[in-house]
């Protein structure tokens, strides 16, 4: 056990020996009061750390500061994207022998954490770091913070890190509810402000989603995206299983989180990353992307750079939406936004997904009508409709008895806001 080298860490101590400490108190940093945006290096760059025959795509400080003067020069991050996360296996096999602190691997973060940290934030960005609150990381590439929370807490602090991503490997149960709400506090004394982003709910059989969200920013409720439709689609089904619950306690401050955005990289069709941006919106999820911003197609771009989207994803009103019909291989999502009319009434951002395999005609875009009260709409002003993915399509006034319809791509998407009418 390390010697207390300060009254904040003897403080800390005795914070964390009181079993009674956790069960009321949560985090308190007045982070995150809508959905983070930003980019991280897993799913894209997983642990690639060969950096001789791979050097565009090693984990390294070449690539981070690579990214962050892209996320400026090419426009993500005047549009929200201001989160820059390392991900897994930016760290040394070992802690520092006299010091027992975290190292970044010295051949490919040669300035250091700080320096890079420095970096990111010259640009105008924030620095995102990943740890694991088990003996080690995930990808087996490094220390986990067991037995090390406050020291770990105040090393990230010190590097000027302003998003901690925690994973939950190596770790029993017990460690992992014990652990994130520990190392949350243990960020909480540092007394400088980190988003709080959890694996918790992943790691357990039974996630208690209230306590959950007292100790996180946001939390992983599924597997880890993959590069493919199937992969979405599976993500979307494990939310609205779980809808209820996950909305229930999410808002802000506390998000859910379905995983990062995989749109730019190699397997979506330009329909299918329509609908993972789209229904990550609708959720109310952080979109943090994961891909080559250098090599992103023009398409993609606009996509992910789609300012009325990112306006849903990021409403005010803190509401995640939901799946609320589903027939046959139609699904629908809504979710409640502003503004809101003289009498209370919401808009809505909803949502039209195509999954694929219709019987009839599997490759063929579909119809699909469905009147508007059905869906949860019912202000008797009616709403003025807009294409979210083509904002200078107005469709006109609809009313809750009106019939909606569109059509829609195999393995795709329509998303339209519904902006209620005043009450006059």
């Amino acid at each position: 056990m390390l010697v207390p080298k300060s009254h904040l860490e003897i403080v800390l101590i005795l914070f964390l020996s009181c079993g009674a400490f956790q069960s009321v108190h949560g985090l308190e940093n007045g982070l995150a009061l809508v959905p983070p945006m930003g980019w991280m290096t897993f799913e894209r760059f997983r642990c690639m750390t060969n950096c001789e025959l791979f050097p565009r795509d090693c984990i390294s400080e070449a690539l981070i500061r690579r990214t962050a003067d892209l996320l400026v020069s090419e426009g993500y991050a005047a549009v929200g994207y201001q989160y820059l996360i390392i991900d897994d296996c930016w760290m040394e096999a070992s802690r520092d022998r006299a010091t027992h602190e975290l190292q970044p691997n010295l051949n490919r973060f040669p300035s250091g954490m700080r320096v890079l940290g420095d970096y990111i934030h010259y640009n105008g960005l924030k620095f995102g770091l990943y740890h694991d609150v088990g003996e080690k990381t995930c990808m087996f590439r490094g220390p986990g913070a067991a037995r090390h929370f406050e020291l770990d807490a105040q090393t990230f602090a010190s590097w000027g890190v302003d998003y901690v991503k925690m994973d939950g490997c190596y770790a029993t149960e017990e460690d992992i509810d014990r652990g994130y709400p520990d190392f949350g506090m243990a960020m909480n004394l540092t007394g400088k402000p980190m988003v709080y982003s959890c694996s918790w709910p992943f790691y357990k059989s039974k996630p208690d989603y209230a306590l959950i969200a007292k100790h996180c920013n946001l939390w992983r409720f599924a597997a880890d995206v993959q590069d493919s439709f199937a992969s979405v689609i599976k993500i979307m089904s494990r939310y609205s299983n779980k809808q209820d619950v996950l909305i229930a306690n999410a808002g802000p401050g506390r998000w859910n989180d379905p995983d990062m955005l995989v749109l730019g990289n190699f397997r979506l069709s330009y329909d299918a990353s329509r609908v993972q941006l789209a229904i990550w919106a609708v959720m109310g999820a952080p979109l943090i992307m994961t891909n080559d911003l250098e090599t992103v197609r023009p398409e993609i771009k606009q996509l992910l750079q789609n300012r009325d989207i990112i306006a849903i994803d990021q409403d005010s009103l803190g509401q995640p939406g939901k799946m609320v019909l589903k027939v046959q291989n139609f699904q629908v999502w809504v979710r409640s936004v502003n503004p809101m009319n003289d009498v209370g009434d919401n808009s809505f951002a909803v949502a039209f997904v195509n999954q694929g395999g219709y019987a009839l005609c599997p490759l063929c875009p579909q119809k699909f009508e469905v009147p508007l009260h059905r869906l949860g709409l019912k202000s008797r002003m009616g709403y003025n409709v807009m294409d979210l993915f083509n904002s200078t399509e107005n469709l006109g006034l609809f009313k809750p008895k009106d019939r909606f319809i569109t059509r829609i791509n195999p393995e795709g998407i329509t998303f339209y806001k519904f902006t209620v009418m005043a009450n006059y």
